[in-house]
């Protein structure tokens, strides 16, 4: 069978990939750092096939050991720093994980032989907050990037050094660079779920109001589990190549807010809303929105869960959630 290492195992992509791997037929590895790390234990209770293994992005000799032990046929790259506010506050954590995290990743593949002769596969989660005050719209793999945040700078070093890499060493490598992809698996911090679950919240009488920063930004939302495929896709390719991951809409976070709360019947959501200028980024990402015509062209991807229904998935997903946990039937 198989195998695949994944970093970041313990996030949503990483647990989306697990269980699609797992039902390729994958043998699949997860990197976990530090001893007795909590998350390790849900993704355990979770995806029980899982085989856990010790690492750290900012540990070389540790992600070498992994992969010798690991052995794999396919190494995807999701750890990181991600969540774009803490990153202005941790900014140098932020370049050392999410960016020179991926230099030592593709140096750990090239120590054990991962040159021309390794059968190696390496996937690098890459960002559309590469592109940052963006350039032109929509996005593609030839759009120059503007990062307006230390994650979206270091994303950019992590992209451009997987080119060098294959370009230089004869590296299967390839980045995807994904645009906003979501689901019920999202960490409460991001955007999205910080909106549904609180809506769920609100509809029972948990929670009184939303605090949010700018509500004009816009995104291209996508479902994870769309994405996740795509990671794939890529890797099953003759030559390796970068794409852009994308639905091609956007939509603000107004009425991503909006939908949110017509789910469970609230049509005044304004009632239940405040701004906070402290939720407003430094710099701000205004309008992305991606063009994934190679994805669909050269991997016949496109995604398959439209923004209605991963709202919808979303918010009913915390609605069940905060009801069992309150002990409130439905």
């Amino acid at each position: 069978m198989p195998r695949a290492f994944i970093t970041g195992i313990t996030g949503q992509d990483g647990r989306h990939l697990a269980e699609f791997l797992h039902g390729k037929g994958y043998d699949v590895y997860g990197m976990v750092k530090g001893q007795n790390n909590p998350r390790a234990q849900a993704v355990t209770d979770e995806m029980p096939f899982v085989e856990l293994v010790p690492g750290d992005l900012a540990d070389l000799p540790s992600l070498v050991a992994a992969l010798e032990l690991s052995q794999p046929d396919e190494v995807y790259n999701l750890g990181a720093i991600s969540f774009v506010a803490l990153s202005f506050n941790q900014a140098e954590l932020t370049a050392n994980l999410t960016g020179l995290g991926v230099l030592r990743m593709l140096e750990a593949i090239r120590m054990i032989g991962g040159t021309h002769d390794n059968p190696i596969r390496f996937y690098q989660a890459s960002s559309s907050e590469m592109f940052g005050k963006v350039r032109e719209t929509p996005q593609t793999e030839t759009t120059p990037f503007h990062p307006r945040s230390p994650y979206g700078c270091a994303k950019v070093f992590g992209h451009d050094i997987v080119v060098n890499y294959r370009e230089s060493y004869g590296l299967y490598a390839c980045s995807g660079i994904l645009f906003n992809h979501e689901g019920p698996r999202r960490g409460i911090e991001f955007v999205t779920r910080k909106v549904t679950n609180a809506v769920a919240r609100i509809k029972l009488g948990l929670q009184h109001e939303l605090v949010l920063g700018n509500l004009d930004a816009k995104r291209d939302w996508g479902y994870a589990g769309d994405y996740v495929k795509a990671m794939w896709l890529m890797l099953q390719q003759d030559e390796p190549d970068d794409y852009v991951i994308a639905t091609g809409e956007t939509h603000s976070i107004e009425e991503l807010v909006e939908r949110a709360f017509a789910e469970v019947g609230i049509d005044n959501w304004r009632d239940y809303v405040r701004q906070d200028p402290k939720f407003f980024r430094p710099a701000e990402v205004d309008l992305l929105i991606g063009d994934p015509s190679k994805a669909r062209e050269k991997l016949g991807w496109k995604p398959e869960v439209g923004f209605p229904e991963l709202v919808s998935m979303m918010v009913q997903n915390d609605l069940q959630l905060e009801a069992a946990k309150a002990g409130i039937e439905l």
